[in-house]
């Protein structure tokens, strides 16, 4: 019995992630289709105020944590390895190129953004405020929802090279004054592994890590029925399932590049 109960929650459980995921790539491929919408006057300012509140105002955590990240690789490259340039330009595009810079800028936007996102979404469906935008005339999906995934899309891009270049340039810099190694050798390495495949492999983790992030967010907070008091939880809800997906994709991606 109680084996049966177990499996019952499971079952339970898995239907209701499955219907979760139909319903994020259902509101994806509507926002997709609306997303012309962004040439109308009246739907830019809200863009432009989403990659504000998504990029821009991250960029300094951006900045240190890259900075941060790019001193600890090098200084432990050198460290095992000695000074081998061609291995440490090697090591930071697999790492930062390839991996942490997508990745970084994906968790700091889901802890920033997200969460931010879902509730202020959340709110304005307790609050019946959407409901107030359809007798208005005006499609809550192309005035809410579609600069929003298309604002955290080009914020994940723009802080994801963001990321890249505050950690390869400040960490050769800090890396030489700390341990003492030449930054030219070190930037010759780096060019001569990093060409267009790493970079374009960085651009589509970044577009789809941004796309999936602002959708799922828009979902579960759209997913609010009455109560504000729903609101934390459909927020954590956002976060995990965000942050969930976003190691899903990027497993799938860079399992795609090697093989490709």
């Amino acid at each position: 019995m109680v084996q049966v109960d177990y499996f019952e929650r499971l079952g339970g459980k898995a239907i209701r992630k499955a219907e979760s995921v139909r319903g994020i790539v259902a509101l994806l491929v509507a926002a997709l289709r609306r997303m012309p919408v962004l040439r109308r006057a009246s739907i830019r300012p809200v863009l432009y105020r989403q990659i504000y509140f998504t990029g821009i105002e991250a960029f300094s955590i951006i900045a240190v944590m890259g900075v941060l990240i790019g001193i600890a690789i090098i200084t432990q490259v050198t460290n095992l390895a000695g000074l081998n340039p061609l291995l440490i330009g090697k090591i930071l595009v697999w790492t930062v190129v390839r991996e942490l810079g997508p990745i970084f800028a994906a968790i700091i936007i889901i802890a920033r953004s997200s969460s931010a996102v879902a509730s202020e979404l959340g709110a304005m469906k307790a609050g019946k405020e959407i409901d107030r935008l359809w007798s208005m005339g005006i499609d809550p999906l192309e005035y809410l929802i579609v600069p929003r995934i298309a604002g955290s899309a080009l914020s994940l891009f723009i802080l994801t090279f963001y990321f890249q270049v505050a950690a390869v340039a400040g960490g050769l810099v800090l890396s030489s004054l700390i341990v003492n190694t030449p930054i030219i050798p070190q930037l010759q390495g780096i060019f001569s592994v990093l060409g267009l495949f790493e970079m374009s492999i960085s651009l589509v983790k970044s577009l789809v890590f941004g796309i999936v992030i602002g959708t799922v967010s828009c979902y579960h907070g759209l997913s609010v029925k009455q109560s504000i008091t729903e609101i934390p939880q459909v927020t954590s809800r956002a976060v995990l399932q965000s942050l969930t997906m976003m190691f899903v994709l990027n497993v799938v991606i860079t399992v795609f590049s090697f093989l490709w």
